[in-house]
């Protein structure tokens, strides 16, 4: 469960330089995108720690 949560943080930091990046150069269709996928990333991970606290992984 650490591991899974780990990885899934890890994602959603490169999700994020990624849209910095894009963002730098001026590309705002690809930022936009990339910033759609870290909010996605972000409610899957909060999602999935609700599961782990119900239960009972934590």
């Amino acid at each position: 469960m650490k591991i899974v949560a780990i990885m899934l943080l890890l994602a959603i930091l490169l999700s994020l330089g990624q849209a910095l990046l894009r963002l730098i150069r001026g590309a705002s269709g690809p930022m936009w995108r990339m910033l759609a996928w870290r909010v996605g990333l972000s409610l899957g991970l909060y999602f999935l720690l609700l599961l782990a606290h119900w239960q009972a992984w934590l």
